[in-house]
């Protein structure tokens, strides 16, 4: 008998217990909006500021003087990069001030996007 209550209560609480999680979540699920907003957040924190110092049409490469690219790890200086879309050269020229972002794509550092900077 003792050990039949003791079941009834367990089987009590964790009902309670899993009921309470449910009503306290049941109403905020992320919204597509939230969730977007973190993407968002997160892309826009993988973009670098820099400055174009040359653009190569022939070759299709950049030279950037840029700051920390956190996504590669990689700390402030210039250098060359291959582009993933040769078009993006005719859209800057040397001097522009812009936001990019480089990934690692094989065995290389391409630029992916550039932007203006605001």
């Amino acid at each position: 008998m003792k050990n039949l209550k003791t079941l009834l209560l367990l089987t009590a609480l964790l009902a309670g217990a899993s009921s309470a999680f449910a009503a306290s979540h049941a109403g905020a699920p992320m919204a597509m909006g939230d969730a977007r907003k973190e993407t968002a957040t997160a892309a826009a924190a993988d973009m670098a500021d820099g400055e174009i110092r040359k653009v190569d049409m022939d070759s299709k490469k950049i030279t950037i003087k840029h700051g920390e690219i956190k996504n590669l790890d990689m700390p402030g200086m210039t250098m060359v990069f291959q582009v993933m879309d040769p078009v993006m050269l005719d859209k800057v020229k040397a001097g522009d001030k812009i936001r990019f972002k480089a990934e690692k794509a094989g065995g290389a550092i391409v630029v992916t996007d550039i932007q203006p900077a605001k």
